[in-house]
This record gives structure tokens, sequence and C-alpha cells, in this order.
């Protein structure tokens, strides 16, 4: 999994876009919102796809920090390592022919 130590970096915005930067970041930081636009576009591929596996990504970091599974075993196996796995399968890749599909086919 990637680190998760942020590096500032400024973005000059025109105050249009700025003002409505900051509507639509609505309670959700503004500076996550435009984090998670420049990895889609950095990263490349379908919107769709960027999405997706950001949700998924969301997702694990919430089954990880979940202390109501923290430490569970069932059937020998750690219960959020099992969540976890079973997530990263369902992220979508690059195919060689530059299609997208899931991990898991």
């Amino acid at each position: 999994m990637e680190t998760k130590r942020l590096i500032p970096y400024s973005v000059y915005l025109p105050e249009p876009i700025y003002k409505k930067l900051k509507v639509a970041a609505g309670e959700r930081k503004a500076s996550a919102l435009v984090r998670d636009a420049i990895t889609m576009i950095i990263e490349g591929g379908p919107l769709y796809a960027s999405g997706y596996n950001k949700a998924l990504d969301d997702a694990i970091d919430i089954v990880k920090s979940d202390k109501a599974t923290a430490g569970m075993i069932i059937g020998g196996k750690e219960v959020t390592e099992v969540m976890v796995n079973k997530i990263l399968k369902l992220q979508m890749k690059e195919k060689s022919s530059g299609t997208k599909k899931s991990r898991g086919n």
C-alpha cells in the first residue's frame, strides 16, 4: 500500500474556480477533493475506474481502522486481512489491451 505522507503543493486558482471549489467541497476538506481529482487524472484510465478504485481504497481504510475486527481470527485467518484482500481483488487495473478489468477476473 502507498504511504500516507502528504507533501504540500500550492495551486493558484482563478477566484471563480476557487469559490466553486469551496462550495463543491462542502463539509469535506477542499484539499482532499483536489488531491483525489489530481490522483484520478495522473493515474489515468476512465473516471469511473478511478472513482471506483478510490471508493475501494476508502473501504480498505475503514476496514483497517475498525477496532471491532482488529486481531480477530476466524478459521486461522485474521478477519481484517481477509477482508482487505477481498476488496483489493475488486480494484480495476489496466490490461495490456488498454481496457480496464477487475483484478478478481
